[in-house]
């Protein structure tokens, strides 16, 4: 098995996820980035995520239509999920579909924990 395109790591409670790679266009790459994604929520019930996609600089539509699912998910279980360290670029494409109406977005993972209600010195 390929290795993981996240690194997922525990903070005062928040699941963080950062993401390896620059491009995420492929549609099997999406497609087992989702499954990982979606395990946090329906199966270890993590109610509070950050996505970090620093260093992303390309994301395909499918990709986008995971991150919508899984906040979906997170919203069902009560919980929430943030965004951050999305390039000018991409985060054009949030807005122009209205996304940054329903998700949150911060400028980096400090701004998120906050958003989250875990204040970090």
């Amino acid at each position: 098995m390929p290795p993981s395109g996240l690194v997922v790591s525990q903070i005062q409670g928040v699941t963080v996820v950062n993401f390896r790679d620059s491009s995420i266009l492929d549609g099997v790459a999406v497609q087992t980035l989702g499954e990982e994604l979606y395990k946090l929520v329906d199966e270890q019930a993590q109610r509070k995520i950050i996505l970090d996609f620093g260093p992303v600089r390309f994301l395909s539509s499918s990709m986008v239509g995971v991150i919508i699912s899984l906040n979906k998910k997170a919203k069902a279980i009560e919980g929430q999920m943030v965004i951050c360290g999305l390039r000018p670029e991409l985060f054009k494409v949030f807005k122009i579909m209205s996304l940054d109406r329903v998700i949150p977005f911060a400028k980096d993972e400090q701004e998120a924990m906050i958003k989250l209600g875990v204040f970090t010195a």
